[in-house]
C-alpha cells in the first residue's frame, strides 16, 4: 500500500487550473522530488496534500484512508508536516519553545512541557541549530529559520514530511548538510516529498523526480530519465529540445 496516493487531483483558482489531474504516489521511506519552472503548480499540490487547499475534483488518499475535509492541523495530527517558503515561526518565541510546541500539539503529544523541551532539544541537534536554541526566532537569519522549521516538522513526528523549497538561500555546505537530514529522515520511514529549486539538493537526494508545468504532470521517473526528458528540458529552456538557440 502506498503512504500517499493523488488520483486526478485538479485545482481551479476561477478559470485558472493550478493543477490539472495530477497522479502521484509516494511510498513510506521514498524521497520523491517535485520540480517544474515557477508557476508549475508545485506548492499548490503540497498545499492541497496538507490541507491548505480543497482540490476542485480528485481524491486524495493517506495511507490508506481518503483525505477529504480535513484541515492542516488535523492532518498534521494524522501524520502529514510540512513547511513553507515562508518560514512561518512564532517570532517572539524562543527557537526551543517553537519546536516543543509542535512536540505538544501532535496526534499524540509530548506528555508534558519539560518532556516537550527535552524533545526539542533532540530535534534542533539533528538539524544543526543546538547552539541557537535559546535565541528568539525573529532574530534568525533565513537560512536558520529554514532549519527551524524542519525541526518544526520533525517535531511532529510525521509519517509523510512535505519540503517546500527548504534548502533555498543556503551555502553549498549548509545544502550538503540538509542533504544528509533529510536522506536520514527517509532512512527512518518518512516518506518525504521535495519542492525544490536547487536541482543539487534533488539530484543529491531522490531517487524519483516528478515534474510539473502548467499544472500537468510531464514527467515522472528515475533521476537520469527525467532530466533527459524533451519535455523537461522544454518546460524549462522555452525552447523546442534540441532547437538551435
Amino acid at each position: 500500500m502506498m503512504l500517499l496516493e493523488a488520483r486526478s487531483v485538479t485545482k481551479l483558482f476561477g478559470s485558472l487550473r493550478a493543477v490539472d489531474a495530477v497522479d502521484l504516489t509516494l511510498a513510506a521511506g521514498e524521497v520523491v522530488g517535485l520540480i517544474g519552472p515557477n508557476g508549475a503548480g508545485k506548492s499548490t499540490l503540497v498545499n492541497l496534500i496538507s490541507g491548505l487547499e480543497r482540490p476542485t475534483s480528485g481524491t486524495l488518499v493517506f495511507a490508506g484512508h481518503p483525505l477529504q475535509g480535513e484541515g492542516p492541523a488535523a492532518r498534521a495530527r494524522q501524520g502529514i508536516a510540512r513547511t513553507f517558503q515562508v518560514p512561518q515561526s512564532f517570532g517572539t518565541m524562543r527557537v526551543r519553545q517553537n519546536v516543543a510546541v509542535a512536540a505538544l500539539f501532535r496526534g499524540q503529544p509530548a506528555a508534558s512541557v519539560p518532556l516537550a523541551l527535552r524533545e526539542a532539544d533532540e530535534v534542533l541537534e539533528f538539524v544543526g541549530l543546538t547552539a541557537k536554541a535559546d535565541a528568539v526566532a525573529e532574530t534568525l537569519t533565513t537560512p536558520d529559520l529554514r532549519r527551524l522549521e524542519l525541526a518544526k516538522a520533525l517535531a511532529l513526528r510525521p509519517r509523510l514530511l512535505l519540503l517546500d523549497e527548504v534548502m533555498a538561500g543556503l551555502t553549498p555546505a549548509e545544502v550538503d548538510g540538509l542533504i544528509a537530514v533529510v536522506r536520514d529522515v527517509g532512512a527512518r520511514g518518512v516518506g518525504v516529498l521535495v519542492i525544490e529549486h536547487v536541482l543539487r539538493a534533488v539530484m543529491g537526494l531522490c531517487g524519483r523526480i516528478v515534474v510539473l508545468h502548467h499544472g500537468q504532470k510531464i514527467a515522472d521517473g528515475a533521476r537520469a530519465e527525467v532530466v533527459a526528458n524533451p519535455a523537461v528540458i522544454q518546460a524549462y529552456l522555452g525552447v523546442p529540445y534540441g532547437a538551435a538557440a
